[in-house]
């Protein structure tokens, strides 16, 4: 697995948290630049929407199309310049793209200043366009920046300090494009002095972004946009897991853009509610999202947490569908204001939903950003996530057809809400089934939040990449859950047979694709592929995970190791690899739920007392430095492994 590139900027410890990046030049200047842009492209297009909506009377361009119109023209963009635009990336140094992007914004504002003080439309549809293309040139040099200048251990939190960023400069530009365009007279001149203003902040902040070199710089630039876009979406599907993670942020861009593109409307005809209750639903979705990009730093351990995904997806459905039950049956009442709204309590569970929805959507796209990051290799990286932003305007696109379509043939808007919530279920579960990872993160996280206090020591000693073998004492039928909680990487275990014949735990197992292995004596044919199949883990550059013990304890003592860990490092040597070996031991699982302490008929069995221990009881991980392969004997790593519970 290729890693990012890491720069003198970024430090050998992580940060405290994620806002002690904001104190550092390698984040701040760029976090400012990118939030004046994102506050500068909402306080444009909301303040135009709102125009069009409530102001204008544009015979071509009716109020509830307008929002719809306004969408589709600033994605247009994205189709046609993302795959030039992610070679440009590649090809340059990215401080070099921000200025020369900054410097754009300023002349398309200047126009758009023209066009809001005339009441221009045709002219301000151009400015849409325009500041789409400023976004596509943006969106590649912005997430490629940040792998380049974080280590992987602060990639979440900053991909969650951008998204938090950029949601509350779209609710800032939201709101300050809705309050300014509504000023009597005056109203038109402040949004277009505000626009320009913006872009000159944004190019000021940009000047001191430091220096981010270029990854691939002798890249020939292709200018054809069908046949490059093309190319960029077959080198994306190389990787599975990064191809996958772009289609599950398109998905969340095409859910997302059902809501934001409906606020105007839906405040409108279905809660009459005048433009400020708009603007408070943009309000509380950025703030939502912005939340929720926030706590994925929190969730995750420090690590690319991609179990939190399915989290978020759940609450999307969730809150999606609620949102149809709370909204779809309110009276009719005149056009009223945000105090009134507020004080109607009927009105309260209309704004939970959105804000859990919008929390929910940030929990979910944070750690796929920071996956494709941390999985693309450098060299491609802009050209990867140019592809990420073709697939989000397609979804987005397509989420504005079908959202017109469902309207045309009479549907309501909270019930094209709920087919969204449903529709999202629906997606949730086929790309679950279709990538395990995520689903096995997901249970991981889960048990190590909810059923353990789950602590590791030593995690550095997990190799960021290449090939590796995890050596550890097996105590109970969950240690592979835990020993996934504490890789940011995916590991393949080689495990006894007989624990796919476990309820529920066997099936998580088969879709994780563990390694199953019997006996030489019991099943010659399972135990020689077991082998075959490990060292064909490490030819791919993965980590493999082997329990040496053989067996669970029955008696919560470490037992021998057998000698199956020299059969898989000297195959490893015949394929030309020197891989390490890393020890590990899990502390404190013998007595739990999962552990086989209970005697039963004279044996020892588990998972017979749920609650045993209670809940949240601790347990950890202690990981040991990694042993050359030329010193391994079992003797020796159940040695290390002893120490390690004793620790």
């Amino acid at each position: 697995m290729q890693q990012p590139d890491h720069d003198h900027h970024a430090p050998s410890e992580p940060h405290p948290n994620q806002f002690a990046l904001l104190g550092q030049r390698r984040f701040a200047p760029f976090f400012w630049t990118q939030f004046c842009g994102a506050a500068n492209d909402n306080l444009f297009k909301f303040a135009f929407t709102v125009m069009v909506t409530y102001q204008l009377s544009v015979g071509w361009l009716p109020p509830a199309m307008a929002g719809l119109v306004i969408g589709a023209l600033f994605i247009l963009p994205f189709l046609l310049f993302s795959a030039t635009s992610g070679q440009l990336t590649d090809k340059w140094d990215k401080t070099r793209m921000f200025r020369l992007v900054k410097n754009l914004e300023i002349a398309i504002m200047a126009i758009a200043a023209w066009g809001f003080i005339t009441a221009n439309v045709p002219v301000l549809l151009g400015c849409v366009f325009l500041m789409g293309l400023h976004s596509t040139l943006f969106g590649p040099v912005k997430f490629a920046y940040l792998p380049q200048v974080l280590n992987d251990r602060e990639l979440t939190g900053g991909n969650g300090m951008v998204e938090m960023g950029t949601f509350v400069a779209i609710l800032l530009g939201n709101v300050a494009g809705g309050l300014l365009v509504a000023v009597p007279e005056v109203g038109h001149t402040q949004v277009a002095v505000v626009c320009v203003a913006l872009a000159l902040v944004g190019r000021l902040c940009a000047q001191f972004i430091p220096h981010a070199p270029a990854t691939d710089p002798g890249l020939v630039i292709n200018w054809n946009p069908f046949t490059e876009t093309w190319r960029n979406l077959q080198l994306a599907r190389q990787q599975p897991v990064v191809f996958r993670s772009l289609l599950g942020i398109s998905w969340m861009w095409f859910f997302g853009a059902v809501f934001l593109a409906q606020f105007p409307s839906f405040a409108k005809e279905v809660l009459h509610g005048d433009e400020h209750v708009a603007s408070l639903l943009l309000v509380i979705f950025s703030i939502g999202i912005g939340v929720g990009a926030l706590l994925c730093e929190v969730f995750s351990r420090r690590q690319v947490e991609i179990g939190l995904v399915p989290l978020g997806a759940i609450g999307m459905s969730v809150f999606a569908i609620d949102l149809y039950f709370a909204a779809h049956a309110l009276p009719p009442s005149d056009l009223m204001g945000v105090g009134t709204f507020f004080a109607q309590s009927v009105h309260w569970r209309v704004m939970w939903d959105l804000g859990m929805l919008a929390l929910s959507a940030g929990i979910y796209s944070v750690p796929m950003y920071a996956l494709i990051q941390m999985r693309s290799q450098p060299t491609h990286r802009a050209r990867i996530i140019a592809a990420n932003n073709i697939l989000n305007a397609l979804f987005m696109i397509a989420s504005s057809v079908l959202a017109g379509a469902l309207l045309a043939a009479g549907a309501s808007i909270p019930q094209v809400f709920l087919l969204t919530g449903i529709a999202n279920a629906l997606v949730a579960f086929y790309v679950f089934l279709l990538v395990p990872e995520y689903l096995l993160r997901f249970v991981a996280w889960v048990i190590t939040h909810f059923v353990y206090r789950f602590r590791v020591r030593g995690a550095e000693h997990i190799p960021a990449h290449g090939a590796a073998v995890l050596v550890c004492n097996h105590v109970s039928f969950v240690d592979a859950i835990l020993m996934m909680a504490a890789s940011p990487r995916p590991i393949h275990f080689v495990m006894d047979h007989r624990i796919f014949q476990t309820p529920v735990l066997g099936w998580l197992f088969k879709l994780a694709k563990t390694i199953p292995i019997a006996p030489q004596k019991e099943d010659a044919a399972t135990y020689e592929a077991a082998f075959a199949r490990a060292a064909q883990v490490l030819r791919e550059g993965d980590l493999l995970a082997i329990f040496p013990e053989g067996s669970i304890t029955a008696d919560g003592q470490l037992q021998p190791f057998k000698p199956g860990i020299l059969k898989i490092l000297e195959q490893a040597r015949a394929d030309g690899l020197e891989v390490s070996v890393v020890p590990m031991a899990l502390t404190n699982l013998w007595g739990s739920y999962f552990s086989r302490i209970e005697v039963r008929g004279g044996r020892n069995v588990a998972m017979v007392q749920p609650l045993r221990r209670g809940l949240f009881n601790a347990v950890g991980l202690e990981v040991g430095d990694a042993v050359p392969a030329a010193q391994v004997t079992p003797e020796g790593l159940r040695t290390r492994v002893a120490a390690l519970l004793a620790r």
